[in-house]
């Protein structure tokens, strides 16, 4: 055996994992052999700690027994909520600016506060320009529980009166910062709305949070409260907090402007007039405004005790179809299918349904599904309301001719009355203000026109031409709104009810009764088609007049407050 042989380990036992390689100079006896990746490099000084300063430490301190000089035995350990040594309130560091810059932002004073909100709310809170004090306080400033709580108390009754949440949002934003309160950041959902606000960023947070239980559609109480919001954003106009409060409590206590039985005559009117819109006479406009006006006495009595929305929803649907299959069994020269059609259209939730979808545009998903799911539930219980009474009326020989959908006859003045009328009796269903009633009465009948001209005139196919429709509706409710500072809401939902497709549901409906799916399926999906184009085409329509027009300046707004008495 040679010697280099005899040098050569047996196996790989015999080597430790802790031997230098080759060429590797062995560490002296009294060093260890073992370093740590915390050891400071050789010739690195390290700074020994003084009594004089700071009593906080870093996370990233080196361990003791790592050759650095050990803490003064007074230091305190740091903290990550600890407020570092450098800083100071009264002199902060320099901002740090990023290369690329800071990008400019642009908010005009002469366009609406819900405009300047929705911008600001989009915008990152690093990125939000200062708030602007324009409501004044003590030199305590503003008791920031009392602000967040009217804050909420506000959101819920827009968010109650049916109000998109991005609105709800823009609304609330605008009264925080109204009073001076920077760094607060709404959030609202189908049933809970919360708000926090952080003074700065070694401040504690406060948050609060209010539920919505009960939604009623009441739009004189909507535009009460962004009467109230608008005044609280206007600088010339303050508001201590004891008003707002003042007002927000006069405004929940203020009656509806319309009596029940005037609201039962608008249910019946409406549905008439729904009718007349698909082709049917003075004998279908009776009947159809009675079995309206009877099923909305039914769901009174069934929301006064204490049943769902669902069943009552359930319930009105009954009377209507009741009436045009007793009418079709009594050989009444009467089309019964218009009777059954005006009867829907007075309960589509055409209001839900667009604020579900306008939701869903503007990215509140959670919101939007709620919205949708509770539009579904509805539909689900008329629905089931109509195809009971078909289901019966079918099997006591009620000839119901599925066909007659496509024997509307085009009568122009007719049907441009009546579909003013569905929208003036649709808004005071809505409980709307006087003043805007006429407003959106003319919105509808020109969302008729649109729909007419294209759909009839021009044989272009009843969803584009929903589209179309809507989105007029939408640009002129927009523009309304904008002129007199207050919500879009009362210019464009009773203003679309001409168009809800309440004429395709019932003949969808039908066909299932009749065992015919496949065309009942049509007809469905052709509502649900129509359902759609007409919130998108609003959506888009105001979206449009945001991004194209300003209407409202700064001095017409001053203006019109002194004309007001402000």
């Amino acid at each position: 055996m040679t010697d280099a042989e005899d040098r050569k380990p047996q196996s790989d036992e015999a080597r430790s994992t802790f031997t230098p390689p080759s060429g590797v100079a062995a560490p002296a006896d009294g060093e260890s052999s073992t370093t740590s990746e915390f050891a400071l490099p050789e010739g690195l000084a390290v700074p020994k700690t003084t009594g004089t300063e700071s009593e906080t430490t870093s996370e990233f301190a080196v361990p003791d027994g790592l050759g650095v000089a050990p803490p003064q035995p007074h230091e305190a350990e740091g903290s990550a909520f600890t407020v570092p040594s450098t800083y100071s309130a009264k002199q902060p560091p320099a901002a740090f600016t990023p290369p690329s810059g800071i990008p400019l932002v642009s908010l005009t004073r002469d366009v609406p506060w819900q405009d300047r909100m929705r911008t600001m709310l989009r915008m990152p809170v690093t990125e939000r320009p200062a708030p602007e004090l324009v409501q004044r306080h003590d030199e305590a400033g503003p008791a920031v529980p009392r602000v967040l709580d009217l804050t909420l108390r506000i959101g819920e009754l827009l968010l109650a009166g049916g109000e998109g949440a991005e609105d709800v949002e823009a609304a609330m934003f605008a009264v925080c910062r109204s009073y001076g309160l920077d760094r607060c950041e709404p959030n609202v959902t189908f049933t809970l709305l919360s708000i926090s606000h952080q003074p700065s960023l070694v401040d504690d947070p406060v948050t609060a949070s209010r539920t919505v239980r009960r939604r009623s559609p009441d739009y004189t109480r909507l535009a009460a409260v962004y009467r109230l919001v608008d005044d609280l954003s206007d600088d010339e106009t303050h508001v201590s907090l004891e008003e707002a409060y003042g007002r927000l409590a006069e405004i929940r206590r203020n009656r509806h402007p319309y009596p029940g039985w005037v609201l039962t005559g608008a249910s019946g009117l409406l549905a008439g007039a729904a009718s007349v819109l698909v082709g049917g006479n003075y004998l279908v406009f009776v009947a159809a405004a009675i079995g309206a006006m009877l099923g909305d006495r039914l769901a009174w009595l069934c929301a006064g005790r204490g049943l769902p929305e669902f069943y009552q929803f359930t319930v009105a649907a009954m009377p209507p179809a009741a009436i045009g299959v007793a009418l079709t069994l009594a050989h009444a020269d009467v089309k019964a299918s218009a009777v059954i059609t005006g009867g829907l259209f007075a309960l589509l939730p055409g209001r839900a349904l667009v604020a579900g979808v306008q939701d869903g545009l503007t990215g509140f998903y959670i919101t939007a599904s709620a919205r949708l799911l509770e539009v579904l539930y509805f539909f689900v219980g008329i629905v089931a309301g109509v195809l009971t009474v078909l289901y019966f009326g079918v099997q006591l020989g009620a000839k119901l001719n599925p066909d007659a959908a496509l024997g509307v006859s085009e009568r122009p003045l007719w049907q441009i009355g009546a579909s003013m009328l569905l929208s003036l009796t649709f808004a005071v269903l809505l409980q709307q203000e006087r003043s805007t009633v006429a407003m959106v009465t003319l919105n509808g009948g020109v969302a008729w026109v649109v729909y007419g001209a294209m759909h009839y005139a021009g044989d272009i196919s009843p969803v584009a031409s929903t589209a179309v429709a809507a989105g007029v509706v939408g640009l002129f409710g927009q523009l309304l709104s904008r002129y007199r500072f207050a919500s879009a809401l009362p210019y464009t939902t009773a203003a679309i009810g001409p168009l809800l497709p309440g004429s395709a549901t019932y003949f969808g409906l039908l066909g299932i009764a009749q065992n015919e799916v496949d065309s009942g399926l049509v007809y469905l999906t052709q509502a649900v088609a129509l359902a759609m184009a007409i919130a998108i085409g609003v959506n888009l329509g105001s979206e449009i007049s945001r991004m194209f027009l300003r209407i409202g300046s700064a001095e017409k707004r001053r203006a019109a407050k002194r004309t007001r008495g402000f």
